[in-house]
């Protein structure tokens, strides 16, 4: 039985379901709350759920919002443009509130260059899959 399959080690099991639930939290948070990212946490459920439980990676597949993040990302790290263009937008307003709100400046210098990384490595993925890129 490989490692990661449900039930081999109890313990490890509920450990996996509880990351996976409160990643789904902050996923529901990042739709909401700009600077919060939803995608990452979406992943990150979808990975735990598959370790700990088969009923809720189900259902994150199935979700209406979460679902078609998921199957993009399976089929070769995909993230499409509306998401890249979504994402972006909430860290310029994050970045914004920041800037306005928070005087201390390597608070922000950081929170922008956390930032920064993120928006290059989500414009880096492809917005389709590779079998949908090659030329017919």
């Amino acid at each position: 039985m490989p490692e990661s399959a449900p039930g081999r080690h109890g313990r490890l099991r509920w450990l996996w379901l509880v990351v996976a639930y409160l990643a789904i939290g902050l996923a529901l948070l990042g739709v909401v709350l700009p600077g919060l990212p939803a995608t990452e946490f979406v992943l990150l459920a979808a990975w735990a759920a598959s370790r700990s439980s088969p009923r809720l990676a189900a259902w994150l597949e199935r979700h209406r919002m979460f679902g078609p993040l998921l199957r993009d990302w399976r089929a070769g790290g995909v993230i499409a443009r509306r998401t890249k263009v979504f994402a972006s937008l909430a860290m310029l307003a994050s970045l914004t509130l920041l800037v306005l709100t928070v005087s201390h400046r390597p608070s922000v210098m950081f929170a922008v260059s956390g930032m920064a990384c993120g928006a290059a490595w989500i414009w880096s993925r492809p917005e389709q899959a590779r079998s949908a890129r090659l030329p017919r």
